[in-house]
């Protein structure tokens, strides 16, 4: 790609980023769209949204977004401390060396828009030159600079996450279990069961148990329901606000009549319900499952490390969520499901990377135009327009791969729902592991392999090879991504403006009989979110020494990112679940894999330079950062999954003596029923429902 096409890809970026942003700013007080851009707020905030997001503390972040709002907001800073530096290294050092070399062609400053970006990469540099060096002594630095700042601030939210957990007040989660595989005999119900057997092996901590129910019927009745409700309520609203009773279109149909009517199919809902609920408790639908409780925190931490049975396969134990993260509508009953659902979901995750393969393969070949002018010959004469050939190469493909990928979030999240996860958090962790997986392998490696050489895939079978092709193949594609990048500040000022949301706004305030309930503001899909940010992480590693010009633009892209991300979750995302932090450990591994992977590219890089003591030198640069990442796991993990005995017994002891302990542990006994199981509100009574039916 030459500068001209990057220049029209940026200038056309970064016009629409300043549109998006102008947009926003004009949108957001007015009083009609604060449902959409302040859905936390009953009202416009006064102040400028960029000075009020610089303005905000950490302690702010947490309180508004919890923990992991926190540990979201670190990824930007951690990315921002790791490319400035990156950035002066690769765009004063690394790139005025790349330009100056004569490798590629001789440089004509007066016909530079016509030039190649290559002309700035590594590539440019004469083989075997001494200035590589140069570019050996950088990848020692910013290895050195990232694994400082990853070891920095695992401890630093490891001391968060500990800080959160001594200061909080006592929840349902920390003293309560999930029992799976509870074996029950002839005649013996699983409440029974339970009871039982934690009275005999827990007598001294046990305090309560609540018997998972099947109730898949009940809970469509009760969408059935909700979903009526909020038809009623749009169609109230509109006879409200129009003032008299709408007349009838043709003498048949009328508002009136669809009031009665869903008034009448809502009444026989409520009492399906009723009936199912009354069936589902009687007949004892019961799952070999149950929330247990204990009357403190290291009786419930025993529970889940010390296996229960002789019989590894029964009265299996693990963390319970928190009630309101607990995913009811699906329970995997036992040990054998779980492990076929894992298995079936895996070779499904296998097959969608292959079909984005195919898809990455189209994709590249637009960045060619010769490869585009032999797929589509009839366009010949339109590619040949400058303007139009710049657009295809340098901005279309990008483009397409986001609009692609942005449909991906959602079947990995409905993959690891089939898995069996029973809370909302449990789900959106596994799917953001999934997630991460596929945008390495068919966001990065498809591109970089198929945009070079379709028969590239049989690059992993030689392991000695794999530095070697790796340095071909990757600066092959410096072009798509810097592009790719550049676009993503469209993508990430869309944030902003809500694009969907407004859309779903306007089309209500149109046609108000189906008007969405806004009464509950969005939840932030940390799932999809971290693994985008990561891959700019990892463009920007593996393309440091290889082409520094990407290093400005990630750096604009996470520095957008750090205020919009700052605003959205003051004013837009209200947080659906609190993991105290856990995805941090998501975005040591994948930082760590993206420097490995820099330093394999590193080492092919100087082999085909013909500096081999460098590539020689560079050896045992990937083995120590595996070891620091080793140490790491072993010294900070383990307080991401579990609490240990001295901070479990020092917080029972503070709170033992508290007189509102014995109200907590009243609460505790119902505190995991089913929402499905609760009694449903009669909203006929009402002009308009106000709560939920189903919770």
């Amino acid at each position: 790609m030459i500068l001209s096409a990057l220049a029209t890809s940026v200038g056309i970026n970064l016009g629409l980023t300043v549109l998006l942003a102008a947009a926003y700013t004009l949108l957001r007080r007015r009083p009609p769209y604060v449902a959409v851009y302040s859905p936390r707020r009953p009202y416009a905030p006064p102040e400028p949204w960029l000075p009020a997001a610089w303005r905000r503390t950490e302690a702010d972040v947490h309180a508004a977004a919890g923990l992991d709002g926190v540990v979201f907001l670190r990824i930007f800073v951690f990315s921002i401390r790791v490319f400035a530096a990156a950035a002066v290294v690769g765009v004063g050092v690394l790139m005025p060396v790349n330009f100056m070399g004569d490798q590629l062609r001789q440089i004509d400053f007066s016909d530079l828009p016509n030039k190649s970006v290559d002309l700035f990469s590594v590539s440019n540099v004469q083989d075997g030159s001494n200035k590589l060096w140069l570019h050996f002594s950088a990848v020692y630095i910013i290895t050195g600079i990232t694994c400082y700042l990853l070891y920095y601030e695992y401890k630093y939210i490891s001391g968060k996450r500990l800080e959160y957990f001594m200061t909080s007040k006592p929840l349902p989660q920390h003293f309560t279990v999930l029992v799976r595989a509870i074996p029950v005999t002839n005649g013996v119900s699983v409440s029974d069961a339970v009871d039982k057997f934690f009275k005999e092996y827990h007598s001294s901590t046990y305090l309560s148990h609540t018997v998972v129910h099947q109730t898949g019927k009940l809970r469509r009745l009760l969408n059935d329901a909700e979903n009526i409700c909020t038809k009623l309520a749009n169609l109230k609203s509109v006879r409200r606000t129009s003032g008299d009773p709408p007349g009838k279109f043709l003498g048949i149909f009328g508002r009136n009549d669809l009031v009665g009517k869903y008034q009448k199919r809502l009444e026989d809902l409520e009492e399906n319900v009723r009936m199912e609920q009354s069936d589902t408790t009687r007949s004892r639908q019961e799952v070999p499952a149950a929330f247990v409780s204990f009357r403190s925190r290291y009786g419930a931490a025993n529970a889940i490390y010390i296996r229960q049975s002789d019989k590894p396969t029964e009265w299996q134990t693990e963390h319970a969520p928190d009630p309101h993260d607990v995913y009811w509508p699906f329970f995997s009953t036992s040990f054998m499901d779980r492990w076929i659902s894992k298995f079936v979901v895996s070779v499904a995750s296998i097959l969608l990377i292959l079909v984005f393969l195919l898809v990455s393969a189209f994709v590249q070949g637009l960045t060619y135009m010769e490869q585009l002018e032999t797929w589509l010959p009839f366009l010949r004469n339109i590619l040949e327009i400058a303007v139009v050939s710049q657009l295809v190469t340098g901005y279309l493909p990008s483009v397409i791969l986001h609009f692609l990928s942005s449909y991906v979030p959602s079947i990995m999240k409905l993959f690891s729902t089939m898995q069996g996860f029973i809370s909302v958090s449990g789900i959106e962790r596994s799917a953001c592991n999934k997630m991460l997986r596929f945008t390495i392998w068919s966001v990065f490696f498809a591109n970089v392999l198929t945009g070079s050489v379709l028969g590239q895939l049989e690059i992993f079978l030689d392991p000695k090879e794999i530095p070697k092709r790796l340095a071909v193949v990757v600066p092959a594609q410096a072009s798509f991504f810097i592009t790719y990048v550049v676009t993503s500040w469209t993508s990430i000022a869309s944030e902003l403006t809500q694009t969907a949301a407004l859309l779903f706004h306007l089309w209500g305030s149109c046609a108000k009989c189906c008007k969405r309930d806004e009464s509950k503001p969005p939840s932030m899909h940390y799932h999809s979110e971290i693994p985008r940010v990561l891959l700019f992480g990892l463009l920007g590693l593996t393309y440091f020494i290889v082409s520094p010009l990407i290093l400005p633009f990630v750096l604009v892209y996470f520095c957008l990112g750090y205020f919009i991300y700052r605003n959205q979750l003051f004013n837009v995302y209200s947080p659906k679940y609190d993991t105290g932090g856990r995805f941090w450990p998501i975005v040591h591994g994948g930082t760590i894999f993206s420097l490995v992977l820099m330093h394999v590219i590193a080492i092919g890089v100087f082999g085909l330079k013909k500096l081999p003591l460098a590539s020689s030198l560079l050896v045992p640069l990937p083995v120590l950062t595996l070891l620091f990442n080793e140490y790491c796991r072993n010294r900070f993990l383990p307080i991401f999954e579990a609490y240990s005995t001295e901070s479990l017994i020092k917080k029972d002891r503070e709170e033992e003596s508290k007189p509102e302990m014995a109200e907590f542990f009243s609460n505790l006994v119902n505190a995991y029923c089913d929402p499905a199981m609760k009694p449903i509100q009669h909203s006929s009574n009402s002009d308009e429902r106000t709560t939920p039916l189903l919770s």
